[in-house]
């Protein structure tokens, strides 16, 4: 059968080289036929002209450049729109995810799994970041819709019926994390070890993980709105109790002046949860605005397998 490596690329120059190497042998050992479908997500470096090299001397490879950086999402979505294969391998270029593990998803697959997803330790990992993400695992699995698992990304293969499944989920606001897990179909885990990343420096800021983590707790469920309901709710209810007890006190021993600490306290905690529950409101608008908006989730520059920018509009609006 034929399998697709689906590979986003950011400002990946430095590793290219090495990481189409290693794949290429590593699925010539494995005996099977195989594309790679690079996605150059809008890089500052060479990483355009480097697959432009490799796919003049590999036929095996097709490359897109995006117009810009429009995020790792996006050019997720890109490669498993141009992946031919019965079956699709997603993984990073920077050698983070090893390619000697394809083989043991091939098998996996084979016994019947239309998700073979590979499971990172966290051994090695500085204790603070691992703690984080512990606990925010915990938090989002109490919270959304689907169940995510703490130490599984994108690294993992993914059946034709799969991967056409989640290509029927167009929106615009994208976590795959969640879509992977929402699509169901049998799935599979297994665990292997971090691996050291062989040159250059994430691109993971911990701005982008955290803004990253609020889509995921976001896009799958509507309980913040609930709890932010909620929360007003009991708000009342102690206002009410608050100012019947003031009103009590104030008929049986007169009008005091002393509270005025204490009045400032409360109206500014309440202006506080006010504006955090305006927040999470204007979070789920906001998210409305884009989807109704219905851009495409790409433009694409230059690439020897490249849709239309218009046939990825009407990808889109389907």
């Amino acid at each position: 059968m034929l399998i697709s490596l689906v590979v986003p690329c950011f400002n990946e120059e430095e590793i290219l080289g090495c990481f189409h190497t290693r794949v290429t042998e590593q699925m010539t050992r494995l005996g099977h036929d195989f594309q790679l479908v690079y996605v150059d997500d809008g890089s500052a470096d060479r990483t355009l002209p480097v697959l432009e090299e490799l796919a003049a001397t590999d036929p095996r490879t097709r490359y897109l450049s995006f117009s810009r950086n429009f995020g790792k999402e996006a050019a997720m979505l890109a490669g498993l729109q141009h992946a031919d294969g019965d079956a699709v391998v997603i993984m990073d270029a920077d050698l983070q995810h090893p390619p000697e593990l394809i083989g043991r998803m091939l098998e996996e697959h084979a016994h019947g799994y239309d998700q073979v997803i590979a499971r990172r330790t966290r051994r090695g990992d500085r204790l603070t970041r691992t703690l984080g993400a512990r606990a925010y695992y915990w938090l989002i699995n109490r919270l959304v819709d689907v169940e995510l698992v703490d130490g599984v990304g994108d690294f993992r293969l993914l059946s034709r019926r799969t991967v056409d499944a989640v290509l029927e989920l167009t929106e615009y606001n994208r976590f795959s994390k969640g879509l992977f897990a929402w699509v169901g179909f049998p799935t599979t885990t297994f665990g292997y070890e971090n691996a050291v990343r062989e040159q250059g420096s994430s691109a993971w800021t911990f701005g982008k993980l955290l803004n990253y983590g609020l889509d995921g707790l976001l896009s799958f469920n509507n309980k913040p709105l609930r709890a932010a309901l909620y929360l007003g709710m009991v708000l009342m209810s102690v206002a009410l109790v608050y100012a019947a007890w003031i009103v009590g006190f104030a008929l049986m021993k007169g009008v005091d002046t002393p509270g005025y600490v204490t009045l400032i306290v409360v109206v500014t905690a309440l202006a506080g949860v006010q504006m955090v529950i305006v927040g999470v409101v204007g979070e789920y608008v906001g998210r409305i605005y884009y989807e109704v908006k219905r851009r495409p989730h790409f433009l694409v520059k230059a690439g020897n397998t490249a849709v239309p920018n218009q046939q990825a509009r009407e990808f889109v609006r389907r």
